[in-house]
C-alpha cells in the first residue's frame, strides 16, 4: 500500500489540518481492519479507496478519526449523512481563526446529524464547548451516544432539539448563552430528486459509469439534504432570523455551496444591519466551496467579547 509523501501534500487544505497528506492507507487498515477489502488499484496502479461505496466512505471516516484523532468508538445508522473528515475539519479550522485570541469557546452547530462530526473535530483539535442542535430527535441521541462513548469528548457537548423546522435559532439560542461562533452545513437540495440527481451525478465521476440504482455515497436522510428552496432559502432564512441574536452570537457562520447563491446573501446582510462580513474560500479535492460569516457587532463590541 502506498505511503505518505511529502509531494502529495493537499496545498488547498487549511495548514492545521490533519488530512493534507495523501492517506495513509496501511496506518489506516491497522486502525480499522474491515478498510481493506474496499481497497483497490486505480488506473495508475496505486491503492485507493473505493469512494463510490457508501461502506468504504464511512469505514474510511472511522479509520481517519481513530488514527488522527483519537476517537475509538464512532457507529450510526448507515441511512445517515457520513461526512468527509477533511473538509469538515477545514471548516473548523478556518472559523478557528475569526475567534483566535478568546478563550473558553463555545460553538453552536445547526444540524449535527447523527455523525457529530463538528464537536468531535471542535473538542478534540480547540477543546471548544458545543451546542449542538437537530430537528431529528434520533440522530441527536446518535449523536449523544458518541459523545459518551469517547472520553476526550464527555461533557463538552449540548444537545438541543428543534422541534419546528421553520426555525434555525428560535427555541435554541437562550437570552443568557453567550456563543463565540455558529457554524452550518446547511441542506443544499431543494427537493428528493434533485438530491438524487446530485447522489447520480457524484458517483458517475467517480466510478466513470452510469446507473439508474444509486445509493448516496455519503448517505444522507432527507432532512439532512433537502429543504424547501435549497440552500439559498435555507440560509435566507438564517440570516433573517441570525438578527434576534445578534448579542447572543459573536460569528454566525454557514457552508455556501453554491457559489452564484452570494450575493443575494450579501445584500440581504447589508439589508439586516451586518457590521462585518466575510467570505472565505475553501478548496477540498475537486470541490470548491466556502464560508460567509457575518456579526451585527461594531469592533467595539467585538472587542468586549475578546476581553470576556
Amino acid at each position: 500500500m502506498e505511503e505518505k509523501g511529502k509531494s502529495n501534500i493537499k496545498t488547498n487544505l487549511h495548514p492545521n489540518n490533519k488530512n493534507r497528506e495523501q492517506y495513509d492507507l496501511t496506518e489506516l487498515v491497522k486502525e480499522v481492519p474491515e478498510l481493506k477489502k474496499h481497497i483497490q488499484a486505480n488506473k495508475q496502479g496505486e491503492d485507493t479507496i473505493r469512494f463510490s461505496e457508501p461502506e468504504a466512505v464511512k469505514l474510511l471516516n472511522k479509520a481517519i478519526l481513530g488514527s488522527c484523532y483519537g476517537i475509538k468508538n464512532w457507529d450510526f445508522p448507515d441511512t445517515n449523512l457520513c461526512p468527509p473528515i477533511p473538509g469538515r475539519a477545514d471548516y473548523i479550522h478556518h472559523v478557528a481563526d475569526l475567534i483566535k485570541g478568546k478563550k473558553n469557546i463555545t460553538c453552536l452547530d445547526i444540524g449535527v446529524g447523527a455523525n457529530c462530526i463538528y464537536p468531535i473535530l471542535g473538542i478534540t483539535e480547540y477543546n471548544w464547548n458545543f451546542i449542538a442542535t437537530d430537528v431529528n430527535k434520533e440522530a441527536l441521541s446518535h449523536a449523544d451516544k458518541i459523545i459518551k462513548a469517547n472520553p476526550t469528548l464527555k461533557g463538552k457537548a449540548e444537545f438541543r432539539l428543534q422541534e419546528d423546522k421553520n426555525n434555525i435559532f428560535k427555541n435554541i439560542i437562550k437570552p443568557a448563552d453567550k456563543i463565540h461562533i455558529s457554524i452550518c452545513n446547511p441542506p443544499f437540495h431543494a427537493t428528493d430528486k434533485d438530491a438524487l440527481k446530485g447522489s447520480t451525478r457524484k458517483v458517475r465521476n467517480l466510478t466513470g459509469k452510469r446507473s439508474e440504482k444509486i445509493k448516496l455515497n455519503f448517505s444522507g436522510m432527507t432532512n439532512e439534504l433537502v429543504y424547501e428552496g435549497g440552500e439559498k432559502q435555507f440560509i435566507q432564512n438564517m440570516i433573517i432570523e441570525s438578527v434576534n441574536y445578534a448579542e447572543n452570537c459573536l460569528w454566525f457562520t454557514t457552508l455556501v455551496s453554491n457559489e452564484r447563491n452570494l450575493n443575494r446573501f450579501y445584500s440581504s446582510l447589508e439589508k439586516y444591519g451586518a457590521k462585518d462580513v466575510k467570505t472565505i474560500h475553501m478548496g477540498t479535492g475537486n470541490k470548491i466551496s466556502r464560508i460567509i460569516a457575518w456579526t451585527f457587532l461594531t469592533k467595539e463590541e467585538q472587542r468586549v467579547w475578546k476581553r470576556n
